[in-house]
């Protein structure tokens, strides 16, 4: 999800909750403790040089049980954040604790945030020697055509 997209549904809320990826919730005293812009330039494994941009949120769990982050100063934060630090509407990027920093994408479900799981991957597949994804076949159907055409009477001999 892109900043803008985020920012629109967060006008729309009257409490602000991010759903993980296995249903449970975030707590509801988290803190968004980083808002910023995080720009990685790399080289993939096969030489091409790369630059991507996200905008990254950080949310944190204290034990402040009583913190409730509202949807508008979270507003404000993104605004103070597009102001002072330029951070450009990429898509967002949120790191939260379990039991190491996770990253996760973010969607709206029409109610609340849900953080999507990420994956690695090779950008360079074509020029590393990845092997192209094999041919998926069940074996039990392999075994039924065989056998229709190898038992008796199945014309195989």
């Amino acid at each position: 999800m892109k900043l803008s997209d985020f920012k629109k549904q967060l006008s729309t809320l009257a409490d602000l909750n991010f759903v993980l990826p296995n249903g449970t919730f975030v707590s509801k005293h988290f803190h968004v403790t980083e808002v910023g812009q995080v720009t990685k330039h790399f080289i993939d494994c096969g030489g091409t040089v790369r630059n991507e941009k996200v905008v990254n949120f950080q949310l944190w769990e204290a034990n402040d049980v009583d913190h409730r982050l509202a949807p508008q100063k979270l507003k404000d934060i993104i605004s103070l954040s597009e102001k002072v630090l330029e951070v450009e509407d990429a898509e967002i990027e949120v790191e939260y604790q379990g039991d190491t920093i996770g990253k996760y994408g973010v969607e709206f479900n029409g109610k609340d945030f849900e953080l999507t799981s990420t994956t690695t991957n090779c950008l360079a597949q074509d020029k590393c020697g990845i092997p192209a994804d094999k041919l998926k076949v069940n074996l039990n159907d392999l075994k039924n055509k065989s056998q229709s055409c190898c038992a008796p009477g199945g014309g195989c001999c």
